[in-house]
């Protein structure tokens, strides 16, 4: 691979997310192509690849082989990504791994630390960190718009799923605090810093289901300032945040998964009056696939964001021990 040359993507697996969001974005954009897509299911594979001109791969392990592939996407099951992970980095490749990046802050630090070693980039696919709606909040905060900041509130939510969603399959590594509940948990630590405790947790598992369904957290900051976190997927849906400070409130609707051409509105709220400010749209999709681009091409391997998802991964294994399910 040149300078100016784009950067090859191989994806494994052709999940939801891969087909629908990820690989339209690596196409779209000219620092990164679809160069394959591999599938255990070969017409599932040919199906992906074809819009993209990608070579359909029968099978994970001959993606990795491939010499036309700098770097691998891994959309598969939560349980899967340390696994295909560790793989495709010691195949030689640049990984952007669907979140929760493993289930274990254990094998977290290990893949972190073998891409370090391997001089290869590491990057979780946590999406809307890339929007820059956040960055826009965060300046607020740091302005004074609501005085000293005293607690967070985060939440999200989904619709029910099916019975046959695979995040309800333990073995997948199934379960609402990794798939849901790290979006709350990932703006707390966006937006208050990453020295958070958790004070208290608790995981609900809904009738009939073999993992947690919803659950809440309690986390706080240092100098005192509280994370209040609620997330499930048997909720009607929600994705927001709200910053409370001394003297006002920060209100952000639709705040994870905004669509491209969206545009923000951050309600402001004091004791002279409401205020909503109406933002530019930005595509966190594309900036998130460009970011990795740009950390594969710069060679920082996982400098540019290594403590990141080590802490993310600390607090969600700390939120499940504190909790008590039911």
């Amino acid at each position: 691979m040149t300078t100016a040359a784009p950067l090859r993507i191989g994806v494994l697996g052709c999940a939801d997310i891969a087909v629908r969001r990820m690989m339209p974005a690596m196409a779209a954009l000219p620092e990164t192509e679809v160069t394959a897509v591999a599938s255990r299911d070969p017409e599932k594979a040919a199906a992906a690849a074809a819009p993209h001109g990608a070579a359909a791969v029968h099978g994970y392990e001959a993606l990795l082989r491939r010499e036309d592939v700098d770097a691998v996407y891994v959309p598969l099951p939560a349980a899967l990504h340390a696994e295909w992970t560790e793989a495709a980095l010691r195949a030689g490749k640049h990984v952007l791994a669907e979140k929760p990046l493993t289930t274990d802050p254990e094998r977290t630090a290990a893949l972190l630390d073998l891409a370090a070693r391997s001089g290869l980039a590491l990057m979780e696919n946590v999406m809307f960190v890339h929007h820059r709606l956040h960055t826009d909040v965060r300046k607020l905060v740091a302005d004074g718009a609501i005085g000293e900041l005293r607690a967070l509130h985060a939440s999200f939510g989904i619709p029910r799923l099916p019975a046959t969603d695979i995040r309800h399959d333990p073995e997948l590594g199934g379960g609402a605090l990794g798939d849901v509940g790290v979006y709350p948990l990932r703006a707390a630590l966006h937006l208050l810093g990453d020295e958070l405790d958790v004070l208290g947790a608790h995981l609900v598992r809904g009738a009939g289901s073999r993992v947690e369904t919803a659950g809440g957290a309690l986390l706080a900051t240092p100098s005192g300032v509280t994370a209040h976190l609620a997330f499930g997927m048997d909720h009607g849906y929600r994705s927001a945040y709200e910053l409370w400070g001394s003297e006002g409130r920060l209100i952000v609707e639709r705040a994870y998964t905004p669509p491209a051409d969206h545009r923000p509105v951050v309600r402001l709220e004091t004791r002279t009056g409401t205020e909503e400010r109406l933002l530019d749209a930005d595509d966190q999709v594309r900036n998130t696939v460009a970011a990795f681009a740009a950390s594969v091409r710069a060679g920082a391997g996982v400098a540019h964001d290594r403590e990141t998802p080590l802490r993310q991964a600390r607090l969600l294994d700390a939120v499940r021990r504190r909790a008590a399910p039911s």
